[in-house]
């Protein structure tokens, strides 16, 4: 057998699943971990906490949580009416062109995968500069953080390709471990009645404490940690009975996330007393590592050995979260070479029935997206981190916006549901509570990427750039269909 024979061996699938991914692998549990691990729990903890805690609205940010689950849930409800008729790889992408159009979604489309490369890329800067750390620790080596980032860019594509069950299984370890530290610390500390000044309930969710400082950064802050959860829907083609199944799991990550982040950032400001956690949580910030304002406390309940845990699962907690976008990103290319808006040869599955050359092509792109800022010797936090993960969250907060209007729309046209809590009102609040967190994150944008105000501004810039860009791709593809 020559090499281009077993290279063809590899890839092609049977012929009675050819341009189909493997249905009824996932359950509602395979898909959790997923939607979980694209969240990152500690990363958001460690990362998010300390700022909205800070610069938000000090010891009501645990409130702020609670809003932004409000606002998702009300979106999820007509995600989750729409997904009922419509089960894509594509997600947002084919949503949004059921209600609104073909070309709006296939503009959307390039939202998407721009959002979850950036996203990904953002997260290959933080996780290669904490493992550049723990290894420099531990092994007394100097490896630069961008070959951490590119070494881990060849397993991610090997496990991609592996078959979403491996994915899975992997991702249950690593969302399960960071998990447990964080619920177990949680859960000691409201059992010991809090910390020095007791649990402190109507000092984090009063609307007095919820509307106290600066509330519209702390709910931005948390609006961002809830990105993530739709991926529910881009795994329905995989999922057993997904017409059961996508709901439950989006309801059940939604209520999760919220109910962790909430209770997790309570326990956090329980830990230092309601009137000292701002001015913790900003020394933290000040001395440049956010991450004590969490660590801290956690090692001070079960001891010192904490410090050499927590990093390392803040690592396996940022590669879950890559994982899971690279998953998220290879669908969509599938999805549209499949739909024919891009080349037929992305559509390819191997024999595990995974996006085969959409996985080698989202590989690249992280590369591409990846070594112009170690080339450039940009601070991979500060930089990378910083503006990809502020990009991301503005392209997919204006999808979950274009996605309530859809449902409206579509459900309107078609009259397949005539609940109209499902199919009008709660998405027409989602729509609204979602206008106001994209307004908060225009608003407090330089704050979210760290940066200035000129490096804010093109970035800001990007995303409907990259939409018009894909409306117009789209006019021009099915011209030129037509014309054939």
């Amino acid at each position: 057998m020559d090499s281009q024979t077993a290279v063809e061996n590899q890839t092609a699938p049977d012929a009675s699943t050819a341009g189909k991914l493997k249905p009824n692998s996932l359950g509602v549990l395979g898909i959790l971990f997923f939607v979980l691990s694209a969240q990152a729990p500690l990363t958001g903890v460690a990362g998010a906490v300390p700022i909205a805690v800070a610069i938000g609205n000090g010891a009501g940010a645990p409130a702020a949580y609670l809003a932004a689950g409000v606002i998702t849930l009300l979106f999820s409800v007509g995600f989750v009416a729409m997904g009922r008729h419509v089960v894509d790889a594509g997600a947002f992408y084919t949503y949004i062109g059921k209600g609104l159009g073909r070309d709006l979604g296939t503009g959307s489309a390039g939202i998407a995968l721009f959002a979850y490369c950036a996203i990904q890329a953002a997260m290959y800067g933080l996780y290669g500069a904490t493992v550049s750390g723990l290894l420099g620790q531990y092994t007394g080596a100097d490896v630069p953080w961008w070959t951490c980032a590119v070494v881990t860019m060849a397993i991610v594509q090997v496990l991609g390709a592996s078959g979403i069950e491996m994915g899975a299984k992997v991702l249950a370890v690593f969302v399960l471990a960071e998990f447990s530290i964080l619920a177990v610390f949680a859960l000691v500390t409201l059992f010991k009645g809090g910390g020095p000044e007791g649990l402190g309930v109507a000092q984090s969710f009063s609307p007095g404490a919820a509307l106290d400082g600066a509330p519209g950064v702390a709910l931005m802050f948390a609006v961002a940690s809830m990105v993530g959860f739709e991926a529910t829907a881009i795994y329905g083609e995989e999922a057993r009975e997904p017409r059961k199944t996508v709901p439950r799991a989006t309801y059940l990550a939604v209520a999760l996330v919220t109910g962790f982040f909430a209770f997790a950032s309570w326990m956090l400001v329980s830990a230092y007393g309601a009137s000292k956690a701002a001015q913790a949580a900003g020394a933290a910030l000040q001395n440049g590592d956010s991450t004590a304002f969490v660590f801290a406390p956690i090692a001070d309940l079960f001891g010192a050995w904490v410090n050499d845990v927590l990093p390392v699962l803040l690592a396996t907690s940022l590669f879950a979260g890559i994982l899971a976008f690279h998953n998220s990103a290879n669908r969509y290319l599938f999805s549209l070479s499949r739909d024919g808006l891009l080349p037929r040869r992305l559509s390819t599955i191997n024999r595990r029935h995974s996006p085969a050359v959409s996985g080698w092509v989202q590989t690249a792109i992280s590369f591409l997206l990846v070594v112009p800022f170690a080339l450039a010797g940009k601070d991979p936090v500060l930089s990378l981190f910083s503006w990809g993960s502020g990009v991301a969250v503005l392209g997919i907060m204006l999808l979950y916006l274009l996605t309530s209007v859809s449902v409206v729309a579509f459900f309107r046209r078609g009259r397949l549901d005539a609940r109209p809590w499902n199919t009008l009102i709660a998405p027409t609040l989602g729509a609204l509570g979602i206008t106001g967190a994209i307004w908060l994150i225009l608003e407090n944008f330089t704050t979210l990427i760290g940066g200035e105000r000129s490096t804010a501004l093109w970035l800001v810039l990007t995303v409907p750039v990259v939409l018009v860009l894909g409306v117009v791709v789209a006019r021009l593809t099915h011209r030129t269909v037509a014309d054939g």
